[in-house]
């Protein structure tokens, strides 16, 4: 039989025989007692006995645990205990019956198993197995007073009976008696009957584990065993000092105190095998329980201690204003309770209505994260809340961006959650501790579906802010373009005025004076030749200009070829890599013109900064991208320059590159030199032969 079945055949056996227990005592005592002047006897079922019978019924419903099933069986046994004493005060006459021992013998056993099952629970709390052997022993002599009823009735000559019935048996006869065994009857009187020894054996187990007992046994019982311990002075209060005013209240008291610290270890240390899934609900249900049963034995007491004396009207008239009066406080220990568990849901609503329009009304991601800072910690009752975002180098970052509360120098968060958008991490919310209390499982939870509602709008205002940024910096880069291209045609304007443009004069004012000399026949072939070599000086002229804008071997033998073209003409020496497959290959002419000059800039860079002893470009075609790596061994700084900067070699580079959404990493230091890595998207190919590897050194 599996232990959920277990757990309800026992469920259905014991709540049956407790309820009908507890009917019998409440009808009898309460109605048909004949004695109305007598004590009625209810106190202690109703108030000691009925609150623990309640708790461990409901913790059958539960839990499985073997201690559930003591405190349910402990709390059976003390209102059966409590029946078989109604029984005796209200049929005196079965004392004098040949069979009352053996009914005695019962009625012994049930105060005993009442009395071991509790004193386990207490000494093994909270899971039921305590740590050492010797007190995994000393729990098994806590059963020893179950024993009292068979050991009595065959080593004691009369009967012994339960000293809560008020009635001595040293004067009614056993007949089941063994005279050999009447030796062992002071033995059996006072380590069995007197279950003392068994409550001093119990306590000293407790208190050696939470004194003595590894720190996290000392944290778990430390509650219980304060509990337990009041309990005992109550008790032996009630016992040695009968009559003392106020030991009753004290009595009934730390019971309930001992189901509070019972609760206390669900939530705390899932007691009783609750799991942490389940303990905020399961807590919440006993310890309403507990507040309802506790209301009405608030609202009872007066009316079950003081009859007699007090009579029937009055002590209903008392019992009525209690009930009025302690509602108020019922209905403010379940909100306390309540809110202790879960927080306080009504501002945790608030919060989640109002968390959307705060966010939507936000301009910025510092703005949104310091209104969500301040959202999360009003709705948890947090001390400090700060929320820091993910950079695009996918580290936190280095300080918070969202902060409410003061979170300088605080220590690590309570809590945390990250945002999360699809699969891109965005950013962590970090939650310091409560204000009052402990964060439950359900603010847990609400935590986390801030963060997801959240984290669309972090997204999105992130989002708004790179295109933002992005389109600043596309303007910036159509500015530079343009300048570039004004800088550019003002340079040919320049080369061609004060190179060129002076050439042609000179050859025409050269053609005027041969057309003058030729008309007077003075004319000569040199000066005809002479006139023919500047000509040719002129068109070499032009044709390297054009090759500054564009060169024929780049349009002629594609893009390996322009840049080896120039590797004699470099000023260190240079070499550059290609594989057979990008040399045949002819790229769209956006690429290679871009490709072309992202070489002859960076090169132009090295050469003028880097003070290097060798350059290298390396030409590669991988999935649809063309790769250029441009790499010196020179100083660090041939084509470094900040990424902010405005102009300059690098910005060229990053502005051609980036109009055909290609990207550009630069790697610089002191001992490796400066490497530029560009990656440019290949839309079409046509093939074209080139010409091989060169070097020069």
């Amino acid at each position: 039989m599996g232990t959920v079945d277990r757990r309800w055949v026992c469920l259905a056996t014991l709540g049956p025989i407790g309820v009908a227990a507890l009917v019998y005592v409440v009808v009898m005592r309460g109605f048909i007692d004949p004695d109305v002047n007598s004590d009625h006897g209810l106190a202690w079922p109703l108030l000691g006995a009925l609150p623990l019978f309640v708790f461990g019924m409901w913790l059958l419903t539960v839990s499985a645990s073997r201690i559930a099933l003591l405190i349910a069986l402990g709390s059976t046994a003390m209102l059966v205990g409590s029946a078989y004493e109604t029984f005796v005060h209200l049929n005196v006459a079965i004392l004098g019956e040949p069979w009352f021992p053996l009914v005695n013998m019962l009625g012994l056993t049930a105060d005993a198993v009442a009395t071991s099952a509790l004193l386990v629970v207490f000494a093994t709390f909270p899971d039921g197995v305590p740590e050492h052997r010797w007190q995994r022993i000393a729990v098994i002599f806590l059963w020893l007073p179950v024993l009292a009823g068979p050991l009595t009735l065959l080593t004691t000559p009369h009967v012994v009976m339960s000293q809560f019935i008020g009635i001595s048996g040293e004067s009614i006869p056993n007949p089941y008696f063994l005279p050999s065994l009447e030796w062992a009857a002071p033995a059996v009187h006072y380590l069995v009957v007197q279950s003392w020894a068994a409550v001093a054996l119990g306590v000293t187990v407790l208190a050696s584990r939470a004194l003595f007992g590894p720190p996290a046994v000392r944290v778990r019982t430390r509650v219980m065993a304060l509990a337990v311990g009041s309990a005992m002075v109550a008790f032996a209060l009630w016992t040695f000092v009968p009559g003392l005013w106020g030991v009753e209240f004290l009595v009934y008291a730390s019971m309930i105190t001992i189901l509070v610290a019972a609760i206390h270890g669900i939530l705390r240390y899932g007691a009783f095998d609750i799991g942490p899934g389940d303990r905020g609900a399961r807590v919440e249900r006993s310890s309403n329980l507990l507040i309802t049963v506790v209301y009405a034995a608030g609202v009872a007491t007066p009316g079950l201690l003081l009859t007699p004396p007090l009579r029937t009207v009055p002590a209903i008239l008392l019992t009525t204003i209690l009930a009025v009066v302690l509602l108020p406080g019922r209905s403010w220990m379940q909100r306390r309770l309540h809110r202790a568990l879960f927080g306080d849901r009504e501002r945790q609503f608030t919060m989640l209505s109002e968390l959307g329009a705060q966010l939507e009304q936000a301009g910025d991601p510092r703005e949104l994260l310091t209104r969500l800072a301040e959202a999360v910690r009003d709705g948890l009752d947090a001390s400090w809340v700060r929320i820091r975002l993910v950079p695009t180098d996918a580290a936190l970052a280095a300080s918070p961006v969202g902060v409410a509360g003061d979170a300088a120098g605080a220590e690590e968060p309570a809590l945390s959650c990250d945002l999360v958008r699809g699969d891109e991490t965005l950013g962590r919310i970090e939650v310091g501790a409560r204000r009052r209390g402990e964060y439950s499982d359900a603010e847990r939870t609400l935590l986390r579906t801030v963060a997801g509602q959240a984290a669309a709008s972090v997204a999105n205002v992130r989002l708004t802010e790179q295109l933002a940024a992005q389109l600043d910096e596309l303007t910036a880069s159509r500015e530079r373009l343009v300048a570039a291209q004004d800088d550019e045609r003002r340079r040919l304007e320049r080369d061609l005025h004060d190179g060129i443009q002076q050439d042609v004069v000179a050859q025409i004012a050269g053609l005027r004076l041969a057309r003058n000399r030729l008309q007077r026949g003075e004319l000569t072939a040199e000066e005809l030749t002479e006139l023919q070599d500047q000509a040719r000086e002129t068109l070499t002229d032009l044709r390297e200009l054009a090759r500054g804008i564009h060169p024929p071997v780049l349009s002629d033998n594609g893009l390996v070829a322009a840049v080896e073209s120039g590797v004699a003409r470099y000023p260190i020496p240079l070499t550059v890599e290609a594989d057979d497959g990008v040399r045949a290959e002819r790229f769209p002419d956006d690429v290679e013109t871009t490709a072309y000059y992202v070489v002859r800039e960076a090169l132009a860079n090295t050469a003028k900064h880097a003070n290097a002893t060798h350059a290298s470009v390396g030409l590669a075609r991988d999935d649809g991208h063309l790769r250029i790596a441009i790499s010196d061994d020179g100083c660090g700084m041939g084509s470094v320059v900040p990424e902010s900067a405005a102009s300059g070699g690098l910005a060229n580079i990053r502005d051609r590159v980036a109009a055909l959404r290609g990207t550009i990493r630069v790697s610089s230091s002191e001992s490796s030199g400066t490497t530029v890595l560009v990656d440019l998207p290949v839309d079409g190919v046509a093939p074209a032969a080139g010409p091989g590897v060169a070097a020069i050194g």
